[in-house]
């Protein structure tokens, strides 16, 4: 049920979890995992009663982190796969678009089960947007789905692609940089301690040298990392990825990252000799973002230049002390290639579309709800149809952008049918954690990570 407002909220509270100060204390864990978590994830992302709403997130925060569940930065085992003492495995990081709350769920389940350390739930710029998820609201929905589950440990939530329009900046770069700014101070406040800046989009390879190409590059994702650096929560040193070769464009080169990095790290000096720079590098190595669609609605198949990969990871480690290098657009890859990346050491792949096409291509989905999202489409973004595209790769193209408008929809499908996608998802879950070798991963996260309780208001709803 949806808590229509604050007293029927600390009704449903009554008997299951208490407010204790500025903790929770929980009082009957089978309840609480059965009904009330339901309830209050439900409430926080469709309550429209913003204090109502307030609360809910509270609770799901406290009760969490009452069961040992808090976000957390990664940058320690990143530093330790820079220094060589963690290797063998490359991290997952996921992208959620649709039915948040019991997709989660299913990763939890998949990690629990292959007892799975390191694994990322992120969120792109532009997914915030079309999703219509908020970083608070992505926050709550991945953090109640460890309590549903029984997941105990860090949850790794990152800011992904937290990018600057080219165009936008060419018009008014201070509007535009300022936009990306308070994004990231608005992903922070939910407990977002991993985020990868995106400048790439401003590299300009008209430009004659590799140092003019990159400059405005590395120059503000120093300036983004010098305002991370002073956001931070005490005790926390957030995770921060730079990217020297925009996704889709043309495959990154050992110089690049040796320019960008030489330059990103003297734009840092300028500021505070002891600024943590990034901690990854994200390359270009021939995926596309979502893939390609061919005139059926299939994805092309792409091939990714793994020696590149390798020769990058290499030096971003050897070099600079970096994780390595981080590979994006890898969702739609064959199964094959997965085994792989761990194969020459990538540090992390972003998974987003696969995963979506899985849902709507699922015989579970419902036809008829699929049917409506796509009327919408063609209605809602038929300017982006171009003359070339059949219909089914204009669908392709443009369905992602089902996911905010329904929303309310999916996430209020009939319980069988999200849990037999659910279940649909874990199997691949567990299929991808296997390829990237972080099965039995879970101790190593525990060596390494140790997660900040960071101290929240408590919201006046739930005063007195």
């Amino acid at each position: 049920m949806i808590y229509e407002n604050k007293d029927q909220l600390k009704n449903g509270c009554a008997d299951v979890i208490q407010v204790d100060g500025s903790d929770v204390r929980i009082l009957d864990e089978s309840k609480l995992k059965s009904v009330l978590i339901d309830d209050l994830i439900y409430t926080a992302v469709f309550r429209p009663d913003k204090a109502t709403q307030e609360a809910a997130c509270w609770l799901i925060h406290r009760t969490a982190a009452a069961l040992g569940i808090m976000s957390a930065s990664i940058q320690p085992l990143y530093e330790a796969m820079g220094r060589g003492e963690v290797k063998g495995f490359t991290v997952p990081a996921i992208n959620i678009r649709a039915i948040t709350y019991d997709f989660a769920q299913a990763v939890f389940r998949a990690a629990i089960k292959g007892k799975v350390g390191p694994v990322i739930f992120e969120i792109a710029r532009s997914e915030i947007d079309y999703t219509l998820q908020k970083p608070l609201e992505y926050t709550c929905a991945i953090t109640a789905a460890a309590i549903k589950t029984g997941y105990h440990g860090p949850i790794f939530l990152q800011g992904d692609h937290f990018q600057v329009n080219a165009k936008k900046f060419a018009a008014d770069p201070v509007k535009e940089t300022q936009a990306v700014k308070n994004l990231i101070w608005e992903a922070i406040e939910a407990g977002f301690y991993n985020i990868d800046i995106d400048t790439s989009t401003l590299v300009d390879l008209s430009k004659t040298t590799i140092k003019e190409q990159q400059q405005v590059n590395y120059s503000l994702a120093a300036e983004l990392t010098t305002m991370i650096r002073d956001l931070e929560p005490e005790g926390i040193t957030i995770s921060v990825g730079g990217e020297i070769g925009e996704v889709g464009g043309k495959n990154s080169t050992v110089e690049e990252l040796q320019t960008f990095m030489e330059g990103y790290l003297e734009e840092l000096k300028r500021d505070d000799q002891k600024l943590t720079p990034i901690s990854k590098i994200s390359v270009q190595t021939g995926t596309t973002h979502g893939g390609v669609p061919l005139a059926d609605g299939s994805v092309a198949k792409v091939k990714i230049d793994f020696d590149v990969l390798e020769k990058l990871s290499e030096v971003a480690r050897a070099n600079y002390g970096l994780a390595g290098a981080v590979q994006h657009g890898a969702s739609t890859l064959s199964d094959e290639a997965f085994d792989k990346f761990p194969a020459v050491k990538t540090a992390e792949i972003h998974l987003a579309t696969g995963f979506q096409n899985m849902i709507y291509d699922s015989t579970i989905f419902p036809k008829e709800l699929r049917e409506k999202i796509y009327k919408y489409l063609k209605n809602k973004c038929k300017e982006e149809w171009k003359e070339k595209d059949t219909e089914e790769q204009f669908i392709y193209k443009t369905r992602k952008k089902g996911f905010g408008p329904f929303k309310l929809e999916m996430w209020h499908l009939p319980a069988d049918i999200r849990n037999k996608l659910g279940a649909e998802l874990e199997k691949k879950f567990s299929f991808i954690f296997g390829k990237l070798k972080v099965n039995s991963t879970q101790e190593i996260v525990n060596k390494y990570i140790h997660p900040v309780d960071v101290p929240l208001e408590l919201p006046a709803a739930l005063k007195g």
